[in-house]
C-alpha cells in the first residue's frame, strides 16, 4: 500500500550537516577543556541525541557536565554551524514531486524544533513540508520514537499510511516502535549494515530512489 504521509529526518537525509555538527562538537570539547579529535572520527554524532553523545565523548554520564556541554555547542550552532550545511543533490526536486503527486510531507528531525525551522527555511525548502517538528530545548522528543509518536497524534495520521525516512538506526527503530514503514537512506550516516539490523524496510541510496520505492 502506498502512503499517504511522509516523514523525513533532516540531519543526513535532507541536508549534509557535517561541517556544522562536527565544529561545534570541537568547539564545546574545546570549551571543556577537552582534546577534539579530526572532523570525520565524529561522524557517528550526526543523528543520535547530543546528550548521550556527549556522554561518550567526555566520558562522563553526569547530567550537568553533559548539559553544559551541549550548551557550548548550541552557542556555536545557533550562529553559526546551523548554515555550515549543504541540501543533498536532487533533494528540492524529489520533493517538489512528492507534494504535486498529493503526498502529505512532514519533518521529524531530533534536532530542535527552533534550529529545524531555521535550517529549512535558509534552504528554501520549508514550502515543501505540511509541518516540521523537531525536539524542544530541554529535551523533550529528543527520542524519535518519542517524536513520531508525537507528531502521528498531532497531524492524526494513521500509522498504517505512513512513512518514515531517514539514514540512522534511530530512524528506523522510532518508526517500528510505531507501527510505519521505515526507509533507510544510505547517502547519509548509517551504513546499510546498521540500517538492515535495525529493521528498515528499504533501503535507497539517493533521494531520487525514493521515488522509486513508492512506486513499487
Amino acid at each position: 500500500m502506498k502512503p499517504e504521509n511522509l516523514l523525513f529526518d533532516l540531519d543526513g537525509t535532507l541536508t549534509d550537516p557535517k561541517p556544522g555538527i562536527t565544529e561545534c562538537l570541537r568547539y564545546a570539547l574545546g570549551k571543556m577543556g577537552r582534546e577534539a579529535p579530526p572532523r570525520d572520527d565524529l561522524l557517528w554524532c550526526i543523528g543520535p541525541p547530543l546528550l548521550k553523545s556527549f556522554v561518550i565523548l567526555l566520558e562522563d554520564d553526569s547530567q550537568d557536565v553533559c548539559e553544559e556541554a551541549l550548551r557550548h555547542y548550541r552557542e556555536r550552532f545557533s550562529t553559526i554551524g546551523l548554515f555550515e550545511n549543504s541540501v543533498y543533490p536532487e533533494v528540492p526536486d524529489v520533493l517538489d514531486e512528492l507534494s504535486k503527486a498529493g503526498m502529505k510531507l512532514f519533518v521529524a528531525s531530533s534536532k530542535p524544533e527552533v534550529f529545524v525551522r531555521r535550517i529549512l527555511q535558509h534552504f528554501g525548502l520549508s514550502p515543501f513540508f505540511v509541518q516540521m517538528y523537531g525536539s524542544h530545548l530541554d529535551g523533550t522528543f529528543a527520542e524519535k520514537a518519542d517524536l513520531i509518536r508525537n507528531v502521528l497524534a498531532v497531524e492524526d495520521l494513521l500509522a498504517e499510511k505512513t512513512w518514515m525516512i531517514g539514514d540512522r538506526l534511530h530512524d528506523v527503530i522510532g518508526a517500528k516502535a510505531n507501527g510505519l514503514r521505515a526507509v533507510g537512506v544510505t547517502y547519509g550516516f548509517g551504513s546499510e549494515r546498521e540500517l538492515r539490523e535495525a529493521g528498515a524496510d528499504d533501503l535507497v541510496s539517493s533521494p531520487r530512489e525514493v521515488l522509486s520505492v513508492l512506486g513499487d
